[in-house]
């Protein structure tokens, strides 16, 4: 058992996952919380070494071959970082997970779900994360911010409305499978008030563990 507490953030393109990862981790070292915050592919030296072959633009990685490179560098981040830092006493904030192999490579690439099991299973056994906070943004508003951004779009920023309507769903259908893990929220609304809502909603599913 970790003495330590995994939150993990989960969403589409254009969500705010990364300014609400760095808001969280503000709000708990303010209550004394040691926090180590992080981030998929990647993470630990070698995941960060295989985020770089997921991302090379010259790469065509098929769905099977993604799901591989993800859960390989998934292991090594989980027994380079996260583990230690669970086992130190640490809340570790990770800017996705697992779930978004499952809902990348699963619901919108068409990667056989029981395949991205067997890999979990393989990989991580029956760890989970004991919080996942889902931001959940409709497909024309993540578009828009996306366009807002501005920049080089990656590969995923780039695929057409019925690949991130499927994302989008299959987040939802994975919140709806484990209500107790995940906690569904409105991203469509400002910083401040999202922030808000995480907070609260942390509080609210972690309880008394989080000391005021």
């Amino acid at each position: 058992m970790s003495a330590g507490k995994f939150i993990t953030f989960e969403g589409g393109e254009g969500a705010g996952k990364s300014t609400q990862v760095g808001l969280l981790a503000k709000n708990l070292s303010a209550r004394g919380i040691q926090v180590v915050t992080t981030r998929e592919p990647g993470g630990s030296p070698g995941a960060e070494t295989i985020r770089g072959l997921l991302l090379d633009r010259e790469a065509d990685w098929d769905a099977p071959t993604e799901a591989l490179l993800h859960f390989a560098a998934r292991a090594d981040h989980y027994t380079s970082l996260i583990a230690p830092a669970l086992k130190r006493g640490d809340w570790v904030i990770c800017d996705r997970f697992a779930d978004s192999t499952r809902a990348y490579q699963g619901y919108g690439l068409g990667l056989d779900l029981a395949a991205i099991d067997m890999l979990y299973e393989l990989t991580l056994g029956s760890f989970r994360p004991d919080l996942t906070i889902i931001l959940d943004l409709p497909v024309g508003e993540a578009a828009k911010r996306l366009a807002a951004r501005g920049g080089d779009a990656d590969r995923y920023e780039r695929m057409d409305t019925e690949f991130h309507a499927r994302l989008r769903q299959g987040f939802l259908e994975i919140a709806a499978a484990e209500p107790e893990r995940c906690l569904v929220l409105d991203a469509a609304c400002d910083i401040e008030t999202m922030s808000s809502r995480i907070i609260s909603g942390l509080d609210s599913r972690l309880g008394t563990t989080v000391p005021q």
